[in-house]
Protein backbone atom coordinates (compact mmCIF):
# COMPACT_ATOMS: atom_id res chain seq x y z
CA UNK A 1 0.00 0.00 0.00
CA UNK A 2 1.66 3.24 -1.16
CA UNK A 3 -1.04 5.63 -0.05
CA UNK A 4 0.32 8.51 1.99
CA UNK A 5 -0.93 8.59 5.55
CA UNK A 6 -2.32 11.77 6.91
CA UNK A 7 0.04 13.20 9.51
CA UNK A 8 -2.51 12.74 12.31
CA UNK A 9 -2.93 9.06 11.47
CA UNK A 10 0.83 8.55 11.40
CA UNK A 11 1.23 10.36 14.73
CA UNK A 12 -1.45 8.14 16.26
CA UNK A 13 0.28 5.03 14.94
CA UNK A 14 3.67 6.17 16.26
CA UNK A 15 2.17 7.09 19.64
CA UNK A 16 0.53 3.67 19.94
CA UNK A 17 3.83 2.00 19.07
CA UNK A 18 5.75 4.02 21.65
CA UNK A 19 3.12 3.42 24.33
CA UNK A 20 3.38 -0.33 23.78
CA UNK A 21 7.16 -0.26 24.25
CA UNK A 22 8.82 -0.53 27.64
CA UNK A 23 11.81 1.48 26.41
CA UNK A 24 12.39 4.75 24.58
CA UNK A 25 12.84 4.26 20.84
CA UNK A 26 15.07 5.96 18.29
CA UNK A 27 13.68 6.97 14.90
CA UNK A 28 15.43 3.96 13.38
CA UNK A 29 13.70 1.60 15.80
CA UNK A 30 10.34 3.28 15.15
CA UNK A 31 10.86 2.95 11.40
CA UNK A 32 11.75 -0.74 11.73
CA UNK A 33 8.78 -1.48 14.00
CA UNK A 34 6.37 0.30 11.66
CA UNK A 35 7.49 -2.15 9.00
CA UNK A 36 6.75 0.41 6.35
CA UNK A 37 8.31 2.17 3.42
CA UNK A 38 8.41 5.54 5.14
CA UNK A 39 11.51 7.65 4.79
CA UNK A 40 13.72 7.95 7.87
CA UNK A 41 13.39 11.73 7.64
CA UNK A 42 9.59 11.42 7.81
CA UNK A 43 9.83 9.46 11.05
CA UNK A 44 12.28 12.01 12.49
CA UNK A 45 9.93 14.84 11.52
CA UNK A 46 6.91 13.15 13.11
CA UNK A 47 8.80 12.39 16.32
CA UNK A 48 10.18 15.93 16.50
CA UNK A 49 6.73 17.46 15.99
CA UNK A 50 5.24 15.19 18.64
CA UNK A 51 8.03 16.23 21.02
CA UNK A 52 7.36 19.89 20.24
CA UNK A 53 3.65 19.33 21.02
CA UNK A 54 4.61 17.95 24.42
CA UNK A 55 3.46 14.40 23.66
CA UNK A 56 6.92 12.84 23.79
CA UNK A 57 10.00 13.19 25.91
CA UNK A 58 13.42 12.44 24.47
CA UNK A 59 16.93 11.60 25.58
CA UNK A 60 20.13 11.59 23.58
CA UNK A 61 21.15 8.08 22.57
CA UNK A 62 24.30 8.06 20.48
CA UNK A 63 23.83 10.42 17.58
CA UNK A 64 20.05 10.23 17.71
CA UNK A 65 17.32 10.91 20.22
CA UNK A 66 15.24 8.15 21.79
CA UNK A 67 11.58 9.03 22.36
CA UNK A 68 8.91 7.92 24.79
CA UNK A 69 5.44 9.22 25.64
CA UNK A 70 5.26 11.73 28.50
CA UNK A 71 2.17 9.92 29.82
CA UNK A 72 0.05 6.86 29.19
CA UNK A 73 -3.07 7.00 27.00
CA UNK A 74 -5.29 8.27 29.83
CA UNK A 75 -2.71 10.82 30.94
CA UNK A 76 -2.45 12.22 27.41
CA UNK A 77 -6.23 12.54 27.20
CA UNK A 78 -6.28 14.37 30.54
CA UNK A 79 -3.47 16.60 29.27
CA UNK A 80 -5.53 17.54 26.18
CA UNK A 81 -8.51 18.31 28.41
CA UNK A 82 -6.36 20.64 30.56
CA UNK A 83 -4.97 22.35 27.45
CA UNK A 84 -8.49 22.96 26.16
CA UNK A 85 -9.50 24.35 29.55
CA UNK A 86 -6.43 26.57 29.67
CA UNK A 87 -7.20 27.94 26.20
CA UNK A 88 -10.38 29.69 27.39
CA UNK A 89 -10.10 32.61 29.81
CA UNK A 90 -13.44 31.82 31.50
CA UNK A 91 -12.69 28.56 33.31
CA UNK A 92 -15.94 28.77 35.28
CA UNK A 93 -18.06 28.90 32.11
CA UNK A 94 -16.11 26.06 30.48
CA UNK A 95 -16.36 23.82 33.53
CA UNK A 96 -20.06 24.64 33.99
CA UNK A 97 -20.75 23.74 30.36
CA UNK A 98 -18.66 20.57 30.64
CA UNK A 99 -20.48 19.41 33.76
CA UNK A 100 -23.85 20.29 32.23
CA UNK A 101 -23.07 18.07 29.24
CA UNK A 102 -22.01 15.02 31.28
CA UNK A 103 -24.11 11.89 31.28
CA UNK A 104 -25.52 10.83 34.63
CA UNK A 105 -22.94 8.05 34.84
CA UNK A 106 -20.02 10.37 34.11
CA UNK A 107 -21.35 12.90 36.62
CA UNK A 108 -21.41 10.19 39.29
CA UNK A 109 -17.83 9.18 38.46
CA UNK A 110 -16.73 12.82 38.71
CA UNK A 111 -18.55 13.29 42.04
CA UNK A 112 -16.93 10.13 43.39
CA UNK A 113 -13.45 11.20 42.27
CA UNK A 114 -13.87 14.69 43.71
CA UNK A 115 -15.11 13.19 46.98
CA UNK A 116 -12.00 11.00 47.19
CA UNK A 117 -9.74 14.03 46.72
CA UNK A 118 -11.33 15.85 49.68
CA UNK A 119 -10.27 13.15 52.16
Amino acid sequence: MNERRQMGALEAEVLELLQSSSEAMTPGHVLTRLGDTLAYSTVVTVLTRMHDKGLLGRVKQGRAFAYRPVADRHGLTARRMRQALDADPDRHAVLAQFIGDLSTGDEEILRHLLGERQL
